[in-house]
């Protein structure tokens, strides 16, 4: 049994693995907002454990065993983000500290009741794919609305940027998943860029783009 601490530091690893095939502590000290002193400590436990490959000064890769724990953890957060928001009606914005929280109730049962229950969702609230208990998942490629050229269109499929606030901003804007979009116009001066949102017309910064995803 792993505990709360040692499947956080396998899930954050995961996720900074998907930009970095080797990860340092250091890395792992600012996603976690710990110190590097803290990360030392625990990565050496989970070495021990055979959940990670650890040399020091050569950074941090998970074992298939710690990859497959931390992909479990993952399913389980999304899986409650899309119960929370699917039937609890909870907004996106408001359910990733409450996921937290579930993600580390340990019921095999309990989870294959709920996966069943919502009739095995492929995706979260955001976008992101929920792994199946072995781990896989079917991968599609998302593009940042910024890589666009005008008059191509796309389906709003997910975000870079998972906090509140930039989850309120979108769905004020109405630019949520599944939305179709088509760029109208790309401003030369910001490279800010105007969209046809299924009949809306709507104008966002540079910034919005890139952390907004699309499937072509």
């Amino acid at each position: 049994m792993n505990t709360l601490a040692e499947e956080n530091y396998l899930k954050a690893i995961y996720h900074l693995s998907l930009n970095d095939l080797s990860v340092s502590t250091n890395q792992i000290a600012a996603a976690l907002c710990t110190k590097a002193a803290s990360v030392t400590d625990m990565v050496r436990k989970l070495a021990d454990k055979e959940l990670i490959n650890y040399e020091k000064y050569q950074g941090v890769t998970l074992t298939a065993v710690g990859e497959k724990i931390a992909l479990q953890i993952i399913c389980k957060h999304r899986l409650w983000e899309y119960f929370l928001v699917e039937k609890l009606n909870f907004k996106w914005d408001e359910v990733h500290e409450m996921a937290e929280e579930l993600e580390h109730i340990s019921s095999v049962e309990l989870i294959d009741r709920l996966d069943k229950f919502m009739d095995y969702p492929k995706h979260d609230p955001h976008g992101d794919p929920i792994p199946d208990r072995e781990g896989k998942f079917k991968k599609h490629e998302l593009r940042p609305i910024a890589s666009l050229k005008l008059n191509e269109v796309g389906i709003i499929s997910g975000v870079r940027d998972h906090t509140p606030g930039f989850l309120q901003y979108l769905e004020k804007q109405q630019l949520t998943i599944g939305k179709k979009i088509k760029v109208t116009d790309i401003i030369e001066y910001d490279n800010s860029m105007i969209l046809q949102v299924e009949g809306t017309i709507t104008h966002i910064s540079r910034e919005v783009a890139k952390n907004l995803l699309i499937v072509i």
